[in-house]
C-alpha cells in the first residue's frame, strides 16, 4: 500500500493498527539491544561491568542524539510536503538530512572518543569502573559514523508507508545483536567491549539493508542532489529539538542521577537505577514507537488540511497510550522480584531490599506518563516545536532537578520517587497546553488556513523557492 492511500483513505481505526502496532513492536525490537546489553553483561561479566555500562549508556546515547534530531527533524517537513503535494522539495530535504547525519556522526564520535577517560571521571567513576566504562563508550563512538544513521532511517521507512518493513527490521537488528554478544561474551569470552561491537555490527548491517532500496530508486523518498538552505535546517533542528533536547537532558539528568547515587548508595545505588531504566526500556519503546509511527500520517493529513483525520487518529493514540501505560504500572508493581531477576539472577539480599521498593515506586510512574509522551508527540507532528520542546525538557530536566532539592531528605527514597513526581506534573503542564492550543485554534484554525492566514506560535517555513508554507507553525 503507497503512502497516500494508507494516510488519505485508510479508515482511522485501520490505521492506527497498521501504523502503532508495527511502530511499537519495531521500536520495542530496536530497544532491546540495550536490554541484551544489560542482561549479557550483568548475567556473564557480573555486577561491576553492570554498573560501568550504566554509567557510559547516557553518554553512548547522547552519541546517536543527533541523528535522532536530524531524522525525526527531517521527518515530520517531509510528510507535510508530502501532504501538500511537493514531493520534490520531500526529496530535497531526505537528501539533505541523510548527508547532515553523516557528518554529525563522524563529528561527535571523534568527540564521544576522544574525550571518554575525563567523562567517565567527571561522573565520579573510580578505577575499577573507569576502565570498562570507557571501553565500553568508545566502540559506540569509534562505529557511530556507520551506525547512527540506522536511527533515522525507521522515519523514512514509515512516510513510504514501509512500517511492517521497518518493524521486521528491527526485529532482525534485535535477534542479530543479540547472538552476535551472546558469542562474543559467552563463548569467545570477550569483555565488555564485546558487547558493544555485537550492537554497533547488528546496526551496520540493518542500515546497510534498510538503504539498499532507497539507493535503488525504489522508494517514494529519492536521494537528489540535495540543496541546502538555512530555512530548511532551521526547519530540521526546530522539529527534532523535542526529541533531541529529551535525549540530551534526560541523559544529563541520568549521570547526575548516577553521580548521587553513587555518593548515597554505592554501587549497589547504581544498579538499582539500571534496572528501572532497563525496565523502562520495555515499556517507553511501545508508547514512543506508537506515537512517533503516527507522526508522518498525522503531519500528512495536516498538510493535507485533513483535521478531521488528524483528530481521530490522535483521539486513538492518546487512548491506547493510556490503557498501555496502566498495564505496565500492574506489571512492574505485582512482580518486581522477577523483572529484577532478569538482570541479577544472583543478587543479594541487601540488593533485592533497596530494588524492590524503588521498582514498585516507579511503577507509578506510567499511571501518568502516558499523557505527556502522547501530548509532546502530537505537537511535534503538526510543527508546534516549542510546545513540544517545553514539554520534553519538564520531564527530562527541569522537573528532575526541582524534585531531586525537594526531596532530597528523603534519601534514596526520594530519588525513586523522582521519576513519578515528574510524570504527574508533566500531565498537568500538557494538559495546560492543550488547553491553550484548542482555546487558540479550534474555533479559527481551519477557515485562518482556508484562507491561506498563519495564526498562533509564529515557525514559517521556506521552501528552496524561498515561498512560505502557512500550514507550518
Amino acid at each position: 500500500m503507497d503512502y497516500k492511500t494508507l494516510f488519505e483513505k485508510t479508515p482511522p481505526t485501520r490505521l492506527f493498527f497498521k501504523a502503532a502496532v508495527p511502530g511499537a513492536v519495531g521500536m520495542l525490537a530496536s530497544a532491546l539491544y540495550q536490554l541484551a546489553d544489560g542482561i549479557f553483561v550483568g548475567q556473564i561479566l557480573g555486577d561491576t561491568a553492570f554498573a560501568a555500562l550504566n554509567l557510559a549508556m547516557p553518554l553512548v546515547i547522547i552519541n546517536f542524539s543527533l541523528a535522532d534530531l536530524i531524522g525525526i527533524g527531517s521527518a515530520v517537513p517531509i510528510s507535510i510536503r508530502l501532504g501538500e503535494k511537493n514531493e520534490k522539495e520531500a526529496n530535497n530535504i531526505f537528501s539533505c538530512a541523510c548527508l547532515l547525519i553523516l557528518a554529525t556522526a563522524v563529528a561527535l564520535g571523534a568527540a564521544l572518543f576522544a574525550a571518554a577517560p575525563a567523562l567517565i571521571r567527571m561522573m565520579g567513576a573510580d578505577d575499577t569502573l573507569l576502565e570498562p566504562a570507557v571501553q565500553y563508550l568508545r566502540v559506540y563512538a569509534l562505529c557511530s559514523p556507520l551506525t547512527t544513521i540506522v536511527f533515522a532511517v525507521d522515519n523514512y521507512l514509515r512516510i513510504c508507508g514501509r512500517i511492517r518493513g521497518s518493524m521486521l527490521l528491527n526485529i532482525f537488528m534485535s535477534v542479530v545483536s543479540a547472538g552476535l554478544e551472546f558469542l562474543f561474551l559467552f563463548v569467545f569470552g570477550w569483555g565488555i567491549w564485546g558487547a558493544a561491537l555485537a550492537t554497533c555490527a547488528g546496526m551496520l548491517i540493518c542500515a546497510l539493508l534498510a538503504f539498499y532500496p532507497f539507493l535503488r530508486g525504489r522508494m517514494q523518498l529519492r536521494f537528489c542532489r540535495p540543496r541546502f538552505s538555512a530555512a530548511m535546517i532551521r526547519k530540521i533542528i526546530a522539529c527534532g529539538s523535542p526529541s533531541f533536547l529529551s535525549n540530551i537532558a534526560g541523559r544529563l539528568t541520568s549521570i547526575l542521577m548516577n553521580i548521587i547515587l553513587l555518593r548515597l548508595g554505592g554501587a549497589a545505588a547504581v544498579s538499582v537505577y539500571g534496572i528501572l531504566m532497563y525496565a523502562d526500556g520495555f515499556v517507553q519503546p511501545l508508547l514512543y514507537g506508537m506515537c512517533d509511527s503516527l507522526q508522518p500520517a498525522v503531519g500528512y493529513n495536516w498538510g493535507a488540511r485533513r483535521y478531521d483525520r488528524v483528530w481521530a487518529i490522535e483521539r486513538r493514540c492518546f487512548t491506547v497510550s493510556g490503557l498501555l501505560s496502566a498495564a505496565a504500572a500492574v506489571v512492574l508493581l505485582a512482580f518486581p522480584n522477577q523483572v529484577i531477576a532478569l538482570f541479577m539472577n544472583h543478587a543479594d539480599a541487601a540488593l533485592l531490599q533497596m530494588a524492590v521498593p524503588a521498582l514498585q515506586l516507579f511503577s507509578l510512574t506510567y499511571l501518568t506518563r502516558w499523557f505527556s509522551f502522547a501530548s509532546q508527540s502530537f505537537l511535534s507532528a503538526i510543527g508546534k516545536p516549542v510546545s513540544a520542546s517545553v514539554i520534553s525538557l519538564s520531564i527530562t530536566l527541569v522537573f528532575p532537578l526541582l524534585l531531586i532539592a525537594a526531596l532530597w531528605p528523603a534519601g534514596l527514597t526520594g530519588l525513586w520517587l523522582n521519576l513519578p513526581v515528574t510524570s504527574l506534573l508533566a500531565a498537568v503542564l500538557s494538559a495546560v497546553l492543550l488547553v491553550r492550543f484548542n482555546r487558540r485554534r479550534l474555533s479559527d484554525a481551519i477557515p485562518d488556513l482556508a484562507q491561506g492566514q498563519t495564526a498562533g506560535e509564529p515557525d514559517p517555513v521556506q521552501s528552496a523557492s524561498g515561498q512560505e508554507h502557512p500550514t507550518d507553525f
